[in-house]
């Protein structure tokens, strides 16, 4: 006996474009706290709120709407509020920021800021990748939005780990700006 469910083709297509945005989402998050435990070294911690709450969970739910975003470009679908799908990404800040005392801490120390940086340069990189918007604006955002990865690298070929985490952070960060071109693309179909 087979059990036949009647849920639209469209419906059963949104959820595993979500899924397996999720999925890639919560692995690029895991990736970065990898990339982290590199950088801090030994001083590096983990913990249920700052790892899980803060950065996974962010990282999940950023690719559940990126998923998402692939799945309206992909059936042409433009509800009104799909725009917002835009910011998503800006729920990895989000996420550092909502652990309790990092605002005072960032504004005392700069600690967090990073992660208000790279997201919205990778946004800012994505822009240019989208090629929409006039060309010399995108280059202008490519150049400011990518300047971190050739810095990046640039300081890291002292040992092998360091290229390593070079070499990590950099396809992380263009992957990063890579997924926040779907959105992106919404307008234009």
């Amino acid at each position: 006996m087979t059990l036949q469910l009647n849920v639209p083709t469209s419906q059963v297509t949104a959820v595993r474009s979500v899924a397996l945005g999720a999925l890639l989402g919560l692995t690029w998050a895991a990736g970065l706290r990898g990339w982290m435990t590199h950088v801090a070294g030994d001083e590096s911690r983990y913990t249920w709120i700052g790892t899980f709450v803060c950065l996974l969970l962010p990282g999940l739910l950023t690719g559940g709407l990126l998923g998402l975003a692939q799945h309206l470009r992909q059936s042409e679908q433009r509800p009104p509020w799909a725009r917002w799908l835009i910011c998503s990404p800006l729920l990895f800040p989000v996420g550092v920021l909502a652990i309790p005392g990092a605002i005072p801490h960032l504004l005392r120390t700069g600690e967090g800021s990073s992660s208000i940086a790279v997201v919205l340069l990778a946004m800012l990189g994505a822009y240019a990748l989208a090629g929409r918007g006039p060309k010399w604006w995108r280059i202008v955002c490519g150049v400011i939005g990518f300047a971190l990865v050739p810095a990046m690298l640039a300081g890291t070929l002292s040992t092998p780990k360091n290229a390593w985490g070079g070499i990590l952070f950099a396809c992380m960060y263009v992957l990063l700006a890579l997924a926040c071109t779907i959105p992106l693309h919404l307008r234009e179909q």
